[in-house]
């Protein structure tokens, strides 16, 4: 049974691949450049793009499942695509932005419904996984400063969010994937820990053996720092969600441990796994 996995280089879409193949799957990474390195070994990497697309039925030919991204722009020729090829079966990692009261406002929530729409409209069975804020977002907003001065400037220190741990998305798409009961399941997934933006950063320097300074700047400073290496419309979301964290506790959830059977994991061992990229 063949899956085919788009963003396979992606955060999330890399351990996916890599779940599916550990548990004996066949697996069919997508890539816009299939030649390039970083997709694990043996896999069979078609050309793809969800932009084009008459690039979508050879990719698709004789797959049963899919892990899909949310691209609106292509979601129409992926749907047309995918009912022809006879996948039986899409998990989409979405976003828990569908869920906010304002979600007709937002714009990351709009983009993502889109897609949302779309499958739930055609004839495929889905899965839809609505993850809260990224544990990798840390890499967007502090990398850069951490590697090159010890140092993590931001307006709310004290906020709280839940961060999640990109494989713990994949650990739920691979079990949403390859075990029944799943289809016409929405699954909204934070992380199992409210913690503070400060207590992040400690937890990082913990990883790395390296204190790092947190310096409080003002919300103008900290939207251009930010717009320095994020979308606006990222940049947006990020300081929404850091000033809402300042007066109300974030929510934490337990779906990770509900469905592949064992506990989500915590900041801390995020920020082990990537001690390497803040050095």
């Amino acid at each position: 049974m063949v899956t085919v996995i788009f963003g396979a280089r992606g955060n999330v879409g890399r351990h996916v691949a890599a779940g599916m193949i550990s548990r004996g799957e066949q697996v069919r990474p997508t890539s816009r450049e299939p030649g390039t390195a970083g997709f694990p070994p043996g896999a069979q990497v078609v050309a793809a793009d969800l932009e084009q697309p008459e690039t979508l039925p050879a990719a698709l030919e004789g797959a049963e499942r899919v892990f899909l991204y949310a691209k609106p722009d292509g979601i129409d020729g992926f749907v047309a695509a995918a009912e022809s090829a006879g996948v039986q079966h899409v998990v989409l990692l979405s976003s828990g932005a569908v869920l906010r009261t304002d979600a007709a406002d937002n714009p990351i929530a709009r983009m993502h419904a889109v897609v949302e729409s779309a499958i739930e409209k055609s004839d495929l069975a889905w899965t839809f996984i609505r993850p809260g804020m990224f544990a990798t977002n840390a890499l967007w907003w502090w990398q850069q400063s951490i590697r090159a001065e010890g140092v993590v400037r931001m307006p709310y220190a004290d906020a709280r969010t839940a961060p999640i741990h990109e494989k713990d998305l994949a650990a739920l798409a691979v079990t949403a994937l390859t075990e029944p009961g799943h289809q016409g399941q929405a699954y909204p997934v934070w992380g199992p820990e409210s913690l503070t933006l400060r207590e992040q950063v400690q937890h990082i320097g913990a990883a790395i053996g390296r204190e790092i300074t947190v310096e409080v700047i003002p919300v103008e400073q900290a939207r251009a720092e930010l717009g320095k290496t994020m979308p606006s419309i990222g940049v947006d979301a990020v300081l929404a969600g850091w000033e809402a964290g300042r007066t109300t506790a974030p929510q934490v959830s337990t779906v990770i441990e509900e469905v592949t059977g064992r506990p989500a994991h915590t900041f801390a061992q995020w920020a082990r796994d990537h001690a390497t990229d803040f050095r």
